[in-house]
């Protein structure tokens, strides 16, 4: 059975920049599959070198600032550090580190990267400015699809 890790990255202190974490804790409280293990990984960086490599396969969730429409999801599957969308959030630097630290160690997962373009990460607040609000249940379906093995 293929192991698959749903990583939600973000920092929930700073409104939309925490739209991966949100996502992750609402796909907790449902029916998964057994071999899909969700993980809240704040900003964690390197640190989620470990469960990453653990994992068949990777799906991330998290914010960017790319200057498109905010609510906008894109899938990537960025095979390198350069393949990452340019403008991710502060924590981008770890996970660009850990997709290369994979080419290290030779226990490379499949990489599934969900950006979800962002309105407000300026301002502390908790909650997700209702443009990213509208599209969690977008990025909960599109998550799903990828759990078919």
């Amino acid at each position: 059975m293929t192991n698959i890790l749903v990583l939600g990255i973000g920092n929930i202190l700073l409104g939309d920049e925490g739209v991966g974490v949100h996502a992750v804790r609402q796909l907790e409280r449902e029916n998964l599959p057994e071999h899909v293990t969700c993980l809240d990984g704040g900003t964690g960086g390197l640190i989620l070198l470990e469960p990453m490599q653990n994992a068949d396969k990777v799906i991330i969730i998290d914010a960017t600032l790319d200057g498109g429409a905010p609510g906008t999801v894109r899938r990537l599957q960025p095979r390198f550090s350069n393949d990452y969308p340019k403008a991710l959030t502060a924590h981008d630097i770890g996970l660009k580190d850990m997709l290369d630290a994979f080419y290290l160690t030779k226990k490379i997962p499949e990489v599934v990267l969900f950006a979800v373009t962002v309105k407000n990460i300026d301002e502390v607040t908790l909650e997700l400015s209702a443009e990213v609000e509208k599209v969690l249940p977008v990025i909960l379906r599109l998550v799903k699809d990828e759990l078919v093995v």
